[in-house]
């Protein structure tokens, strides 16, 4: 087997929750590319559908499972129907997430609630329910999408809730991949910086100012650019990592 050999998916199943715009749009193509075939999954199916043809236009083979990562019968929807279609599921990518921008005291109960019940709850419920999937199965590959949001506090926005909830999912990462390692289950995770998606505002004047010029690359990331950790940290590339948080922040967290 080459290097590049390593890399390939061809043969396997990746489910990408959060797959219908921004990052996980990026993560699904990015599988897809790789060979592997792919479940959207999300809550617009519109959206979704031109993830099909896009996914489809560079030769991917793919489903879409409309559904909520916080509902655990919708998350065991999308493994029976991606199995049914593909035979099983050999990666997972826990992209889903929110974030409030809000300072401490002005967060509610149910802004902290929603945060941590998309971004740590359906996590915690789709490695559960694919992970058992894995357990039996014989192995798989679970990736995280975190933050270095989990290790810095930034700025000029306050947010709380989606700091906290990225450290969780940090460690979650560790954790499982502590106890599945045996199982031949892998769980890692991805740390990204500032990446022109819809939840970063980065082009802003009052946030360019400490996003963008206080960077030592001196510019946000763009999606596409974290689709190669991706597909490294799903394929057998990284089969002798496991726990592992890999930070893509264009060295912002340096300083």
């Amino acid at each position: 087997m080459t290097v590049m050999d390593r890399f390939s998916l061809e043969g396997r199943t990746a489910v990408v929750t959060g797959s219908t715009r921004g990052l996980g749009r990026a993560f699904a193509r990015a599988l897809a590319e790789a060979g592997a075939n792919v479940a959207i999954v999300g809550r617009d199916g519109a959206a979704a559908a031109e993830v099909e043809r896009e996914l489809a236009a560079v030769g991917g083979r793919s489903v879409t499972v409309l559904g909520d990562v916080t509902v655990r019968t919708d998350v065991e929807r999308v493994l029976d129907r991606t199995a049914e279609a593909f035979g099983r599921v050999d990666v997972l990518i826990n992209n889903a997430g929110t974030c409030i921008h809000k300072p401490a005291l002005d967060v509610t109960d149910e802004e902290w609630r929603e945060v941590m019940s998309v971004n740590l709850d359906g996590l915690w419920i789709a490695s559960q329910v694919f992970g058992r999937h894995m357990i039996e199965s014989g192995g798989g590959s679970i990736v995280n999408v975190g933050s270095m949001s989990a290790s810095i506090v930034n700025r000029p926005q306050w947010q709380p809730a989606y700091n906290a909830s990225k450290a969780a999912v940090h460690h979650l990462t560790r954790s499982l991949a502590a106890e599945w390692a045996p199982a031949n289950v892998r769980v890692n995770a991805i740390a990204p910086g500032y990446m022109h998606t819809d939840m970063a505002p980065v082009d802003q004047p009052q946030f360019r100012r400490y996003w963008i010029e206080d960077a030592p690359q001196q510019r946000a990331g763009e999606p596409n650019e974290l689709g190669p950790a991706i597909v490294f940290l799903a394929s057998d590339a990284s089969s002798f990592m496991t726990g592992s948080v890999l930070t893509i922040d264009g060295g912002y967290s340096v300083f």
